[in-house]
């Protein structure tokens, strides 16, 4: 005796979902709502790019089959794990946090616990403490934020034992991941500069998670491109004295016009040496830094810079793991554009004297 077909909502026929003998699973709504599973896994983490039409089919889905995403309901389905492992170096940092944040509140509507496991640098033996602390939790699958050495080092240790998904700002072959394009984000701002009447940008990179960041990079081919001088990088710690000290010291430089700093800290911390020097941003130098820090707004001068969305980055990263979770094909890449802020930090280079 075949078994009755039904229709799912784009007028398909499927075969129904089970007989209701079990709980249902996420695959059951993506057959019942006629989409994919990495479809369902965005509704359910609030991750962009679903149409108002297929996420009301996936809610409508939801609400036939009585589905939902608890860690327990699905435990006893499944006999998997539902817990995830976030893997950084750090969990104050704007930047760190708010992608934090967007796994944390993403995965947790899917019904997944989650741990947060911190890689304190990438020294073999930290980097086997932190593997060996998200391998004793069992989890489903790891979400690791690999915006420096650190974690690039646990990427590369986690990779091969357990399903993972990377965030980054540079794209890693042979990994899942979601990434904010920051190179044409850099690219951009350094044009910003260039399109004001400013001879060259220089830069004060904030430190790279491998050899270059998208943000160096983007930098110096807006310059390459416009055939201008690249200047000497001027490198900084997270320490935001160390950009104070470089702003004093290129304050003296009545060379510099325009500097790109690599996140708004540094631009923040740049701008008090400047300033302390006696000179004034944009009057004498102009900056731009990168993020949308919440207080770019806000500090004197307001910062020009490039809005990244931690937060949304997270949410694509979790989508991608819940895909991979579920046996789907995530992609391989997902970009999260960073859009422009024009604000009071730059200015065409000034005609007075320095």
């Amino acid at each position: 005796m075949s078994q009755r077909q039904t229709p799912s909502y784009d007028g398909s026929m499927t075969h129904p979902p089970a007989t209701l003998d079990r709980p249902a699973t996420i695959a059951d709504v993506a057959r019942l709502a006629g989409v994919s599973v990495p479809t369902v896994s965005r509704v359910l983490t609030g991750a962009a790019r679903v149409s108002e039409e297929r996420r009301h089919r996936v809610d409508k889905a939801i609400a036939s089959l009585g589905y939902r995403p608890s860690a327990a309901a699905q435990v006893l389905a499944s006999r998997r794990s539902m817990t995830i492992a976030i893997v950084a170096a750090n969990t104050s940092r704007y930047g760190y946090a708010e992608a934090i944040r967007g796994v944390e509140e993403s995965a947790r509507a899917a019904g997944y616990a989650v741990i947060i496991v911190v890689v304190e640098s990438e020294r073999n033996d930290e980097v086997r403490a932190a593997v060996d602390a998200v391998l004793r939790q069992s989890v489903a699958g790891v979400v690791i934020l690999k915006f420096d050495p650190p974690g690039v080092a646990a990427l590369k240790a986690l990779q091969s034992a357990v399903p993972v998904v990377a965030l980054s700002g540079v794209p890693e072959a042979g990994v899942p991941q979601a990434v904010l394009d920051e190179s044409e984000a850099a690219a951009a701002l350094t044009e910003h500069l260039l399109n004001l009447g400013h001879a060259t940008v220089h830069h004060v990179r904030i430190p790279p998670s491998g050899k270059e960041d998208g943000r160096t990079t983007g930098w110096r081919l807006a310059l390459q491109r416009h055939r201008k001088w690249v200047p000497p990088i001027e490198d900084v710690s997270w320490d935001v004295t160390t950009a104070y000290e470089i702003g004093t010291r290129l304050a003296k430089d009545p060379e510099v016009t325009a500097v790109f700093c690599g996140n708004d800290e540094t631009a923040m911390g740049l701008i008090r040496g400047v300033f302390d020097s006696g000179k004034k941003v944009p009057r004498d130098i102009s900056v731009v830094g990168f993020d949308d820090h919440p207080l770019a707004s806000m500090f004197i001068p307001a910062l020009t810079t490039a809005r990244q969305d931690f937060a949304e980055l997270g949410r694509h990263g979790t989508a991608q793991l819940m895909a991979l979770l579920e046996g789907e094909s995530p992609l391989a890449l997902e970009t999260v554009e960073p859009p422009l802020v024009f604000r009071e930090s730059t200015a065409p280079p000034s005609k007075h004297p320095r």
